[in-house]
């Protein structure tokens, strides 16, 4: 089971570079990805050779190999279960703002001189000239986690026994539990990079998530109207480690919050509408940071402007004691990368300091062109896709506040600790989220739980209205997954309870 983490104080990993892993992880990586096919690293570099020779600004072939396997368990049963293997090379030049991408799932020394000849042709000029690229070296990499295989650590009937524990566990908590739905996915995936540039990278990724979603129902009357009402509550949780990290005390933990949010959404009451103060909660909620925030720090965003916070570096963006950090290089963590999809090791980066923006996040290209460094962020869906900055665990540091502080400190408002699914306009900062779990809160209590508010405001405006900051930061549990133009990758969030003015809630009340 992976360590627990301190909610403050995380240290730098420098310290957890090691050259022996990253060779380990490059030898599964050349097994898996060059052996096979009869490639070596004399036919990356011709590769790379043929595109360079045509004046691009820089170039990479993307190796992937991938299996996956999913199981689904409702009323007992096994519903669906899963198995794939996917394979292949993606090829890329960029001459200035403008790629040229080719990908095959047939991993050859034709397909890939093919698509070689094929993205060449993106340089301007299209004039042939000599050029030597440079003597390839591996890259210094991270050790965040162990290359095991998660599918492997389990057999398939100890995986459907897993399930099975889960939706027992679930059924016998409450008797208002109607129905359980529980699902396991795990991923195997190992990538090799190399550049124009020399660089030669891999990575051996395990990732797995564990999910619950139940159901509850009770009679409920309304107006002298008898009927039955029926709430749903979700939990779970995962990282890149093996299958053993779910523990029957971590399965309980799942259990015990699914359950209870479906419990507290049948006593919930209509959500009041407004402009109000919002607290909320550590953990998950971060996943508003993440959109409203997050996204707008990327660096494709900033270099053509299209920002709320394009030109803001150095500025005040959100109030003092208000530090978000983009962070690849948390072990085990969902989001966390020991190289990114660029070949470069993950980092530890500070987005904005007491409030001061203090950079964006960056992929290769758009760090040149703005002319900073990449930060360890240039990441794809897979090999079939193009590299851009995105984001891995982004978070806000804790405060000197108690959770308790806060809500006492609230005339009237909304408690929102857990969120369904929210939107973002980058260019406008502005953002709409459903809380799928509130609290309508007065004179500092909790007085009942509300159904149906949305949260709708501006990353960067909210950011300045932050007034109270607790001392409880805390990630999720490891379920994120972020999409952006099309394409989807694991990520981490995490925040403190936080205190915001003047929000505004839409209600149902």
């Amino acid at each position: 089971m992976p360590p627990a983490h301190k909610a403050l104080g995380w240290p730098t990993m420098d310290c957890m570079i090691s050259r022996e892993p990253t060779i380990e992880r490059m030898a599964i990586a050349k097994r898996l990805l060059l052996d096979p096919f009869g490639l070596d690293e004399s036919h990356l570099s011709k590769a790379l050779t043929e595109i360079s020779s045509h004046g691009v600004d820089d170039a990479d072939l993307y190796f992937q190999y991938t299996r996956s396997e999913g199981w689904s368990l409702e009323e007992g049963i096994v519903k669906t279960g899963s198995f794939s293997i996917d394979q292949g090379v993606g090829v890329r030049a960029v001459s200035g703002e403008k790629t040229a991408f080719a990908y095959s799932d047939d991993i050859s020394w034709a397909s890939l001189l093919d698509a070689a000849h094929t993205v060449r042709t993106i340089s301007a000029a299209a004039q042939a000239v000599k050029v030597r690229i440079p003597t390839q070296k591996i890259a210094p990499a991270r050790s965040l986690y162990h290359g095991l295989d998660p599918i492997a650590s389990l057999d398939s009937q100890a995986k459907v026994d897993l399930l099975g524990r889960l939706e027992k566990m679930a059924r016998a908590k409450d008797p208002r539990v109607v129905q359980v739905m529980a699902g396991l996915a795990m991923e195997y995936d190992v990538v090799m990079v190399a550049r124009a540039d020399g660089t030669l990278a891999a990575d051996v990724r395990p990732l797995v998530r564990l999910s619950l979603t139940v159901i509850a129902e009770q009679k409920v009357t309304l107006k002298g109207k008898t009927e039955m009402r029926r709430e749903m509550g979700s939990a779970g949780g995962g990282g890149r480690f093996g299958l053993a990290y779910f523990t029957d005390a971590q399965v309980q933990q799942y259990v015990q919050e699914a359950v209870s949010a479906a419990l507290t959404n049948l006593e919930s009451r209509p959500a009041p509408a407004g402009q109000m103060t919002v607290v909320l909660g550590s953990g998950w909620p971060g996943v508003l940071l993440h959109e409203a925030v997050g996204h707008g720090l990327e660096g494709d965003f900033n270099r053509k402007g299209s920002s709320a916070f394009s030109g803001m570096i150095g500025k005040r963006v959100a109030a003092k004691g208000v530090t978000v950090l983009d962070d690849g290089t948390i072990s085990d963590r969902r989001g966390s990368l020991n190289v990114d999809d660029e070949g470069n090791a993950s980092q530890r980066n500070v987005l904005i300091e007491d409030g001061i923006l203090k950079g964006y996040i960056q992929d290769n290209m758009n760090a040149r062109l703005m002319g900073v460094k990449p930060t360890g962020n240039g990441r794809r869906e897979s090999y079939a896709h193009t590299p851009m900055p995105r984001m891995t665990n982004t978070y806000m540091l804790g405060g000197d506040k108690t959770k308790e502080e806060i809500i006492a400190s609230m005339d009237s408002g909304l408690y929102a600790t857990n969120f369904g699914g929210g939107q973002v306009d980058i260019t406008s900062g502005k953002f709409v989220f459903s809380a799928s779990e509130a609290y309508w809160v007065e004179k500092g209590k909790i007085l009942y739980p509300v159904k149906g508010a949305t949260i709708v405001g501006s990353g960067p405006e909210s950011l300045k209205k932050v007034t109270m900051i607790g001392n409880d930061m805390a990630l999720d549990s490891g379920v994120g997954v972020c999409g952006k133009e099309g394409q989807s990758v694991p990520v981490g969030v995490g925040q403190p309870t936080l205190r915001i003015e003047g929000l505004t809630v839409g209600g149902t009340a």
